[in-house]
This record gives structure tokens, sequence and C-alpha cells, in this order.
């Protein structure tokens, strides 16, 4: 076994790890030393990780060489270096949650996505930044440095998965653990240039959330929130979901094992999409967009009807915004009581746009209504894609944008709220259809912009086997950021 220089071992796919290490070809001690090497050198900068934990890495990869030494089978994940989201619960190892009142928080059970990973051989390299309690699409919270983006450091890598889409990015191990409420794997692939995956509502269990004693429940979207793969390529993500999708009776909406390959779909060629009808709907007939985000989006959809031989037509839902009311639900899946103690016993050390979301004085009526926009949008977008196979948007209404705020407050000359860039992903949280985002190309200025890719209720596949083939016809994995040294792959920019 000959040593391979560090930068082409970081550049490896999960897939091709997998394989190599099963057959004795690549040591998975040499995959965790490269990345590890790679972490000391770019996480000044990035910030990606809070919580690294390179010598449980180490001894992971030592045992999954001994297992495979041994003629044993370390697993479907065998010896793949993974980033741990904060919000995802990590037995041993300091889980804060980016919050001053779980500084100190070791966890006593993993979460089952993390269990399951373990289970299939994969190596933890840490946990990975987050915003407090992950009420933020960007990356910055009060107790660690701020994540940013491996395209352009002065930027944002977007959130709450901010951390897991930094390392991946920039090569600090091939994939990594998110969690999506709102949009929080989707935000970060479109910012960082990944394709990341919010599966249907319970295809991927979650458990435990947070649990502590003194606060219990504060950061659980139950009706929300998903846990998915953020990847370099879309074999790698749908490996992710191979393995922590399936039933478990510790979540009351987990599903049972899908019906397909998820592996299998994402081996999908550019013939597999001919046929298909797909919507397209730029700005859901009522969102501002900026410009360049319309362009890039624009030529990515394109590529469905010319290359993927798809019938695209430009098409709306027709829901009415529910930018409000999503909110509302936010608010319905917080445990306010223990939320507004944290926030009396913190102060000013938590997050402003955190308290002022706690000291609103929300209403029974405000709740109430939040349910019933909900149920509104489903209505809409079942009875809409009945009509499609697939739905097109942009990922996101804006490019990545500078570090230290919650969002821009114009996009396209238009005033908005500074969460109001969200508009694409958090309806799919409302439905809990599956979305993936995959990198649409790059705007003028070398930012990477994505695609968001939705699918029926429940049609993981299609989404999946659409998004392999628009990978296969607009090929990504080998655009690396300038953030990175020459000779790890050819630079977008």
């Amino acid at each position: 076994m000959s040593p391979r220089p560090p930068e082409d071992l970081c550049a490896l796919e999960a897939t091709e790890i997998v394989q190599m290490v099963k057959t004795g070809e690549l040591s998975p001690v040499e995959v965790v030393d490269a990345v590890l090497e790679r972490m000391d050198t770019l996480e000044p900068t990035l910030h990606a990780f809070c919580t690294p934990t390179p010598e449980l890495a180490r001894e992971q990869a030592k045992r999954v060489e001994q297992e495979v030494s041994s003629g044993g089978d370390p697993g479907p994940f065998a010896g793949v270096p993974v980033g741990i989201k904060d919000l995802v619960a990590t037995k041993g190892i300091k889980t804060t949650m980016g919050s001053h009142a779980y500084a100190d928080w070791i966890p006593d059970e993993d979460d089952v996505s993390v269990e399951r990973l373990k289970d299939a051989g994969a190596v933890i390299l840490g946990k990975t930044n987050a915003p407090e309690f992950g009420y933020s699409g960007v990356g910055h919270n009060p107790i660690f440095e701020t994540t940013t983006n491996p395209w352009n450091p002065a930027l944002t890598s977007g959130g709450s998965s901010a951390g897991s889409g930094a390392a991946v990015a920039a090569g600090m191990g091939p994939l990594a653990v998110g969690s999506d409420g709102g949009g929080s794997v989707r935000i970060p692939s479109s910012f960082c240039g990944l394709f990341g995956m919010k599966a249907s509502m319970g295809r991927v269990p979650l458990y435990p959330g947070c649990r502590d004693e003194r606060y219990p429940g504060v950061s659980s979207w139950e009706s929300l929130e998903h846990i998915g793969p953020m990847s370099r390529t879309v074999r790698d993500g749908a490996l992710m979901l191979s393995v922590m999708a399936g039933a478990d009776d510790r979540d009351r909406f987990s599903l049972p094992d899908a019906d397909f390959s998820w592996t299998g779909a994402a081996e999908a060629g550019l013939e597999d999409l001919r046929g298909l009808k797909v919507a397209y709907s730029p700005d859901w007939g009522y969102a501002a967009v900026d410009p360049e985000v319309r362009r890039v989006v624009g030529e990515a959809v394109e590529v469905f009807e010319g290359d993927l031989g798809c019938t695209v037509e430009e098409a709306h839902p027709g829901f009415d915004d529910p930018y409000e009311a999503f909110w509302g639900l936010v608010v319905l899946d917080t445990d306010l009581a223990g939320m507004r103690r944290i926030a009396e016993e913190l102060g000013d050390r938590m997050s402003p746009h955190l308290v002022g979301m706690l000291e609103q004085d929300w209403t029974a009526e405000d709740l109430t209504n939040a349910t019933l926009v909900r149920k509104a949008v489903c209505n809409k977008m079942w009875r809409f894609m009945r009509g499609y196979d697939l739905l097109l948007t942009p990922t996101l209404a804006v490019p990545p944008f500078e570090t230290g705020i919650q969002g821009p407050g114009v996009i396209d000359g238009r005033e908005v709220g500074d969460t109001y860039w969200l508009s694409f992903t958090f309806p799919m949280n409302m439905t809990g259809q599956p979305a993936a985002s995959v990198p649409a190309g790059f705007t003028r200025n070398g930012l990477p912009v994505g695609l968001q890719i939705v699918g029926r209720h429940l049609d993981d596949q299609t989404v999946l086997r659409a998004s392999a083939a628009f990978e296969k016809a607009r090929p990504w994995k080998d655009l690396w950021p300038p953030i990175l040294e020459a000779g790890v792959g050819e630079r977008a920019i």
C-alpha cells in the first residue's frame, strides 16, 4: 500500500473510500490523517468544526482497518470520515447547539442517524458549527467563531448546517450530517456548491433532539425537522440515506423502509428522465429573487428540457406567501417556557434574533392560523404535483452574502424581512415533500447557486434520479473553491 498525496485522499468520494478500504487498497487511517491535515490548514479561516474529535477519528479508523485486515466487513460506510452537525446528539461528544446554555453538555445517547452511521463503519471527525439552536439560516452563534464560506471567506456558508456545508465544500470529509427544519440542509448546500437532500418527512428518524432535563425539547421542531446528507456527489448522499433511513420506534413519524434502492436511484443516466413532466417556478409567483439567481437557475432548468428530455413549463403551485405562518409553526414546535427561561438566564449572551422571537407576544390565534396555512399549502401542493413529476425552483433567492447578518434587507430592489431569502426552502418543510439542492452554476462573481428539485409526496426516488441525471449532464464534483491549493481539483473561478 503506497502512500498517496493528502490532497488526492481529500478529493475521494465516500463510495470510492468504501470500495478501496474494503479491498485493502486504502487505509482508513491514511484518509483520516489527510482530512485532519486539511482541517489544520483551513479551520483557522473557515471555522467549520466547533468540536473536532481527531483522536476519536483515528481510533475509529484503526478499528475499521483492523476489521478489514482480519477478514471482517466493517459496514457500508467503511472508514468514511463524517462531520456531525452540532444540533445532532453524539454520545460522549460535546453537543453545544451553539448556546451558552449547553456549552458543556455531553449527551448520553446518539441520535438515531449517528448510531446508524457508526454501526455502518463511519469515522466521526467531530461536530460542525451551527447557529444557536438552529434558529437561523447563517452560521454565527454566541460561543464559537463564525463559519465562513470556502468560495469566499468574507461570506456566509449558510445555515443552520453551516459547518457541515463549509467542511464538505473544502474537502474536510466527503460528506456530513445536516438537519433541515426550514432549509438548513439545502441552504448551505446551495451556498457551498454541494448536493443536499431533505428526504420525505419520516424517512430518516429524528431522536433525541435536545432532551436535557434542564430544558426538555427546546430544539425539537418535530413537525418540520429532517435529518439529511450533504455531499459532493449525489451517489454519496444516496449512500448516506441508505444507511440512515428506515423505521425506528423512537420517532413516531418514522416511515418503513423504502420500496426502492437509494443508491440505485442515484445511478440514473441522461436518458432516465426522458418524458417526465416538470414544472418550473422561478419565484412562486410572489417572491423577490436576485437577478443573478434567476439567470443561473434558468440556465440549469434548460438542461432538463434539452439534455434530459423532459417537458418543462413555467407554473406556480398557487399558494399565498406562507412566510409569517412558517415562523408560527416554528414557535408551535418550540418549548417556549424552556427557551424563555434560557433567555432570562443568559441575558445578552443569547443571540439577539432568537431573543426577539421569544419576546414576541404570540397568541393562540397566531399558532392555530399557522397550522391552517400549512394545511392550505399542503392542499395546493398535492393538487399541483398531480400534474407534474417534478418541481424546480431556485434553492435560495440570493447568492451568498456577508457574514454577521441574518440576511439581506433588499432583494432585487424590494425591501424584505431579513430571512425572506429562504422563501423557496421552508414551504417544503411545511409539506414534508422530498427536496434536494444541486449546484446549478455560478454567479458572474464565482459564487455557487443552487437549484431545488422537489418531488411528489414520498417520491424520493425521482428526486434522486433527477439529481443524478442533472449531475451527469452538468458535473460539478471536480470544481473546488479557490481557498484550496492547486492540485486538489479544477477551480471554478
